[in-house]
């Protein structure tokens, strides 16, 4: 295995880079084709990926800054309307470590930096019911609501494009595209599942985690990329949402996982990993941030990681899973390098971690952290 070590003030009018949109973020209001609206994404998965073996990307674990719970909650909860997740209420009341923000049944867990935050390489895209709240509390916060006052004094930015589609900057400068739900119902998918709730609270406004784009050197191969993620994880590219410069990964039905080339062009330096190293260990610990989704066959997918050599267990985290009978027992095991599997030197195109779970245990009952519901 091959693992390399590697070492703004808010305001109410800024410009963001739309090439990084250009390609898979497109307002459903204005993708239109031959005259017509294209298809969503989810319609496409279903309609073009029936074999995916990806259920779902539940999870993306990003650091914040130490000491700055202020921030967190200003942002996650009191912007974007995430709900807070009980199994981390605690962590709100005492005002440090770990908190989840939910999106309907996607997450974000967000625990302290050591102590700075996470700047996350590329966007994520969100789907509210519509933008409208979005808009009033920025406005809110330009005015200068005392609830937004965290966010002074941060990266903190919206832009907006029109009523379907803003693009945010959070308190450190990780990229957020929010877009307008044609259909709400089918975009929150309760029937499909949902993270839990504390009791009295509303459901998150944010109905899905729809996208998360991955920016990649422009050396980078996309087509070993894409062969990864079928040879591995049986997630297929999505050809339609494809292009010379970007690949989409199927995450099940409503989902993508999107590897772009740097909008800032081919000299910028891209990086997904943060190794450090402890003699004790066989592998290093990642501080970078993860993606977390669930898979039909875990045993199948940790096979096919084992045999190309890419498993990987990361000390930062007390669960661990060296074999197959520890995946299996621990509904999980982790990867981080991706490799083309026609790639006879096997060279790493992208260190990027991914927590691949199971939605059932080994005694058939669901995983208890699964947000799907039981069919």
């Amino acid at each position: 295995m091959k693992y390399l070590l590697l070492a703004a003030v808010s305001v109410s009018v800024c410009v963001y880079n739309t090439q990084a949109f250009s390609n898979i973020h497109a307002s459903r209001s204005s993708r239109i084709v031959d005259g017509s609206v294209a298809p969503f994404k989810w319609q496409l998965h279903a309609e073009s990926n029936p074999s995916c073996e990806v259920l779902l990307m539940d999870h993306f674990n990003i650091n914040h800054e130490k000491g700055r719970h202020d921030a967190l909650r200003a942002f996650y909860f009191d912007f974007l309307g995430c709900a807070i997740d009980p199994r981390k209420q605690e962590n709100i009341e005492i005002g440090t470590k770990t908190l989840w923000a939910n999106i309907g049944m996607h997450q974000f867990h967000l625990p302290e930096g050591k102590p700075d935050a996470q700047v996350f390489d590329g966007v994520i895209t969100l789907i509210h019911e519509d933008l409208s709240a979005l808009m009033e509390r920025y406005n809110d916060y330009l005015d200068g609501d005392e609830k937004f006052a965290p966010l002074k004094e941060t990266e903190f930015m919206v832009g907006v494009l029109d009523d379907s589609l803003l693009m945010v900057t959070d308190p450190w400068g990780t990229e957020f595209n929010l877009m307008s739900s044609d259909d709400p119902e089918e975009d929150r998918a309760s029937d499909v599942g949902a993270q839990p709730l504390i009791e009295g609270h509303k459901p998150s406004e944010g109905l899905k985690l729809e996208d998360l784009t991955v920016y990649v050197p422009h050396d980078a191969n996309l087509e070993g990329i894409g062969r990864f993620y079928q040879h591995v994880l049986g997630a297929p590219a999505i050809e339609e949402l494809g292009s010379e410069s970007s690949i989409s990964i199927s995450m099940g039905e409503r989902q993508t996982l999107t590897f772009q080339y740097h909008p800032d062009g081919p000299d910028t330096l891209v990086n997904h990993h943060d190794f450090s190293y402890d003699e004790q260990d066989e592998f290093p610990s990642n501080h970078g941030p993860h993606i977390s989704l669930y898979v039909t066959d875990l045993a199948k997918a940790y096979q096919s990681a084992a045999k190309l050599g890419v498993t990987y267990v990361n000390p930062r985290f007390k669960r661990r899973a060296y074999s197959e009978e520890e995946a299996l027992d621990q509904c999980m095991f982790r990867l981080i390098e991706i490799i083309d599997p026609l790639d006879e030197n096997k060279e790493v195109i992208l260190y990027l971690e991914h927590e691949v779970r199971s939605a059932k245990t080994r005694d058939g009952k669901k995983y208890k952290s699964c947000p799907l519901n039981e069919s």
